[in-house]
């Protein structure tokens, strides 16, 4: 059985616009039939830009919204039809600075919660001890919340949502805002939480951070999911391969424009910086050497464009990423 099952989930709401003497209402689709599975014990990352509906995904998972069609279930437990029996699976860090009480410490505040989730008072004191462990703030138990860098309540908040030892952990953009020591504290909690058999659903913006955790992926966009699979598999769904960094003087956007057209370039995109241009093109090419005189012959071909500098990488989950976000927009516009 699957830790977590989508079908076809849906949801739609009337939105009001305009000014204050004219509004109209609109229809809002934020999920338009997505499909997911996630296998128990994984680490599954959600990706997609602002808007495209991972709030919107997490928020029915963890039984705060209701879906408008759809199936959606944890561990077999449908989340619209049994929502109570859900939460006792699922544990939900939402983070950021609030959902504390500052004045207390960080041991009473996870009693306190402890006694919400209704957790046998012989039973407390081990499974708070056993959180701050885990989460690195043992040393810092007693001291008030209101002490804590950003990074340690971000650890806090999954301590508080792993109190009553749930199955499934939703964690929505943990590291956002935290400093480059925090941020790896936070996913070395993170992997900790997956080698304990915990199933873990992450959204993040952090390409490199997806790449480094999640042993399979998806990627939503306009309420749809474009791919779902391995790193690799998305890879493959994008036509990933070898890009070319390109430093130049008097490059414009019509350069972009005649590398797009090439069958064997999937994206260009040029950068201004003070005395000269970033071009960055994703190729479909496996072979270095094809994909260099590609991107040679369009410059040769580019009038007034000095080449000053050509490298090229493996693509990453970036760039694979940034690719599938543009032919979904693409697609999109050429749906409507």
């Amino acid at each position: 059985m699957s830790a977590i099952s989508i079908e076809n989930l849906r949801r739609h709401f009337q939105a009001r616009t305009g000014g204050i003497f004219r509004r109209t209402t609109k229809e809002v689709h934020a999920l338009r039939g997505i499909d997911l599975e996630v296998q128990p014990g994984s680490l599954f990352g959600l990706l997609g830009p602002n808007g495209a509906g991972k709030t919107t995904t997490v928020k029915i998972l963890t039984t705060l919204l209701l879906p408008s069609s759809g199936t959606v279930r944890i561990h077999g437990i449908d989340v619209a039809a049994d929502p109570q029996g859900v939460r006792k699976h699922i544990g939900y860090a939402f983070g950021g600075e609030k959902g504390f009480y500052d004045r207390l410490s960080a041991r009473d505040n996870l009693r306190f919660f402890a006694d919400l989730y209704q957790l046998p008072v012989r039973e407390q004191s081990r499974r708070v001890d056993e959180l701050l462990e885990l989460v690195n703030l043992s040393e810092r138990s007693t001291d008030r919340v209101e002490t804590y860098s950003r990074g340690m309540k971000q650890r806090l908040h999954i301590a508080r949502s792993l109190l009553h030892d749930p199955s499934v952990v939703f964690l929505d953009e943990p590291t956002n805002g935290l400093d480059p020591v925090a941020a790896r504290n936070l996913r070395a909690a993170v992997v900790q939480l997956r080698d304990a058999g915990k199933t873990v659903l992450l959204t993040t913006h952090y390409m490199f951070e997806a790449e480094e955790l999640c042993d399979r992926l998806a990627v939503i966009d306009q309420g749809q999911i474009l791919v779902q699979g391995t790193a690799r598999d998305l890879a493959a769904a994008a036509e990933s391969g070898v890009v070319a960094r390109v430093e130049t003087r008097g490059a414009n956007p019509s350069l972009c424009d005649a590398l797009s057209q090439l069958p064997s370039v999937v994206d260009a995109s040029l950068e201004f910086l003070t005395d000269r241009e970033l071009l960055t093109v994703r190729t479909s090419l496996t072979a270095p050497e094809a994909a260099e005189a590609t991107v040679r012959k369009a410059l040769e071909a580019a009038a007034d464009t000095d080449l000053l500098h050509l490298s090229l990488r493996e693509p990453t989950l970036e760039d694979t990423y940034v690719t599938l976000v543009s032919q979904g927009a693409t697609g999109a516009r050429e749906r409507t």
